[in-house]
């Protein structure tokens, strides 16, 4: 058995065993499953020179293309969400990648500019729910305490994506270019496709809807992972909303949801634009661009697991989650004014990314101490609707910010600057922070709305 939660987090050799055994069963594969759905979002990035030759797009509409998944994934986030608790996380789960993985290999076929907006635009639709489902998920397995490094590894996913993917993007399109007469950005939508159906069909087998029915856990444990989770629930039963409604009245969602919008818009912009920075630092060989595109994902994987171990180990939320969001944006800042300086520029985008990545670790540990039963769904789904507006906004922005200056990293220092304004937020919820220790029970300070 693997060891993917730290032994501080235990007071009990037990409890150590039985949630070290459940990470292990799932972990890796919704890290994979992430991966996956990660890589389907970005490498738009990695086709957008092919693509933009033969399709005649510009940067503007490039930036609407990459961003317009998110329109059609944020009108479909909730209601998926929600169909998740009533169809299991195993049936619903694997219905979106299977999908969201045919429609990814449709986009081999698109030929104009309006096609390229209505496939991106279906992908999202497709993909609505997936991640925000799988945070939910999580919370019928492990307790509050534990939480941060459970989505820190995750949404590992997403850095793998990045160290996985700039390689593998750029060794597609270089080795498949002309191959029976496609360009390889072409090839690279089917080959990277094809993997989210067939986990699809894993997933049918590999996942269980909860505890009860995870037949590969001795009855003993399930019992007590469902009295850890009972207990919790009912300590904080006073504070604690349950119903639909409450999550959009509680003022914490909200501010949540607006650092939510921020880290997500660093992470989306990064990662959509990361392969046309590298062009600009001289690197335009297609295989190279997706090795260095990877440096900065290494980082990021790397002080994700540290901020979010830190958190748990120290039962705080507030300062990592405001340390992490003001470091992203500083990255943000670093990157664009080191222009002509690619050592400094990638030092800058992986700080980026290690900030925005550790701060959402942190702050996907905290809705479900605050909230509990079909609120707490309503509340991650809200936070991933609006959060992944910026998924639209952030392209969006950089494409119209560049094609206007000439320079990407003018977008760059537009998305600090919303970073910074929005991280405030951060210090609104100071007083719902989850405290915790390794031989205590969470306690809630304060979840007022």
């Amino acid at each position: 058995m693997m060891r993917f939660l730290t032994a501080a987090s235990f007071d009990d050799p037990v409890d150590d065993r039985i949630y070290n055994r459940v990470a292990t069963r799932l972990l890796p594969f919704l890290m994979l499953l992430y991966i996956v759905s990660f890589l389907d979002k970005i490498n738009v990035g990695f086709a957008k020179a092919g693509m933009s030759a033969e399709l005649g797009l510009s940067n503007t509409a490039f930036g609407i293309g990459a961003g317009i998944f998110f329109i059609g994934y944020c009108i479909c986030e909730i209601p998926s969400n929600l169909a998740l608790q009533r169809f299991g996380a195993r049936v619903w789960i694997a219905r979106i990648m299977i999908v969201w993985g045919a429609i990814s290999v449709a986009m081999m076929f698109v030929t104009t500019e309006r096609e390229f907006f209505i496939a991106r635009f279906v992908l999202g639709v497709a993909e609505a729910g997936f991640y925000p489902g799988v945070v939910f998920y999580l919370t019928f397995w492990f307790p509050a305490r534990l939480r941060s490094q459970v989505c820190a590894l995750f949404f590992l996913g997403i850095s793998l994506s990045g160290v996985v993917g700039g390689p593998l993007s750029g060794g597609i399109l270089t080795i498949f270019e002309g191959v029976h007469g496609l360009h390889g950005w072409r090839w690279l939508f089917l080959l990277e496709g094809l993997p989210a159906v067939l986990l699809g069909v894993v997933t049918l087998f590999w996942l269980d809807d909860g505890p009860a029915k995870a037949k590969w856990l001795p009855a003993a444990d399930r019992e007590r992972i469902a009295a850890t989770l009972e207990q919790e629930n009912a300590s904080r039963a006073g504070e604690s909303q349950h119903r639909f409604a409450d999550a959009f009245r509680n003022r914490n969602v909200w501010l949540m949801t607006a650092v939510n919008f921020a880290l997500l818009g660093n992470t989306y912009g990064v990662s959509f634009w990361l392969p046309q920075i590298a062009r600009g630092l001289g690197v335009r060989n297609p295989m190279a661009n997706g090795l260095v595109t990877m440096l900065p994902f290494v980082v990021a994987s790397i002080a994700m697991l540290v901020i979010s171990r830190s958190s748990d180990r120290h039962g705080e939320r507030r300062f990592h989650l405001i340390a992490s969001s003001f470091a992203s944006a500083a990255g943000l800042a670093l990157a664009a004014v080191s222009a002509g300086m690619p050592v400094l520029s990638l030092t800058g985008l992986a700080l980026a990314l290690s900030g925005a990545l550790g701060g959402l670790a942190v702050l996907w540990a905290i809705p479900g101490t605050l909230l509990s039963g079909t609120a707490a769904g309503a509340a991650i789904a809200l936070m991933a609707t609006v959060g992944n507006l910026s998924g639209y906004a952030s392209p969006v922005l950089i494409g119209w910010i560049s094609q206007r200056t000439g320079h990407v990293e003018d977008g760059l220092l537009a998305l600090a600057a919303i970073t910074c304004a929005l991280s405030v937020c951060a210090w609104g919820l100071a007083r719902v922070m989850v405290v915790a220790s390794p031989d205590s029970e969470p306690a809630l300070l304060s979840s007022r709305p």
